[in-house]
């Protein structure tokens, strides 16, 4: 009891990528490779995404469909595990049914008072509700496992490309900078001891030149 859910980016031209999601989409709506509803349509300037629930067999041939003139940038697969959740919606349904079953028996007889056939009335119809609801968490699981979840994200790839220039680009001016910045701070690691030994004997320097001076101007 595995429900599969399928994700695909589609790299196509720009120019053609509204074409294409209108032939996807029709492909779908017509059962052109099976049972197809569309469940979501987004469309933006530079791409789009198409969501669609369709037969197990149709996932590769809608596929194809959609990247004819592209490519597959990214493909993911994913499978849900459906059994407990089927599994505790029988038991659910069951335990209702019998009580549904035995409240019918129970109006039936023919010596409840008003009030208790009111009670009565109003329990039915929350057992029917719940009835419903199950019957249709029933019908959306069985609908998970009948089908597969396709979902087609459409992008513009001369817009991807020139993203991915940029970006590496960037990243290589980056790259250079905190080098250049590394070697200047490994360059002032080196000098430092030199300065610092330098300072006090330029003091040094500079003392004696001015002593030596005072000597000649006094002879």
């Amino acid at each position: 009891m595995l429900a599969y859910s399928h994700m695909l980016r589609i790299d196509l031209p720009g120019p053609s990528i509204a074409g294409r999601m209108t032939e996807v989409r029709a492909a779908c709506e017509n059962a052109r490779f099976g049972a197809c509803n569309v469940l979501r349509i987004d469309q933006s300037e530079h791409g789009g995404s198409l969501t669609v629930r369709i037969a197990p067999g149709g996932v590769e041939p809608l596929s194809r469909l959609a990247a004819q003139g592209g490519r597959i940038g990214f493909r993911q697969t994913t499978a849900e595990d459906l059994s407990s959740a089927v599994q505790d919606n029988r038991q659910q349904l069951a335990l209702l049914e019998s009580h549904a079953h035995t409240l019918e028996e129970l109006a039936a007889g023919k010596d409840l008072s008003i009030s208790d056939r009111i009670a009565l009335s109003h329990e039915q119809a929350s057992v029917q509700q719940q009835l419903q609801a199950l019957h249709a968490t029933e019908a959306t699981q069985q609908r998970q496992l009948d089908t597969n979840r396709l979902e087609l994200d459409f992008r513009d790839r001369d817009i991807e490309t020139g993203h991915g220039r940029i970006a590496e680009a960037a990243g290589d001016m980056l790259d250079q900078a905190a080098e250049g910045v590394a070697d200047v701070l490994r360059m002032l690691g080196y000098g430092l001891p030199f300065l610092i030994l330098a300072f006090p004997l330029a003091l040094l320097w500079r003392w004696l030149w001015r002593r030596m001076s005072r000597r000649g101007n006094r002879g």
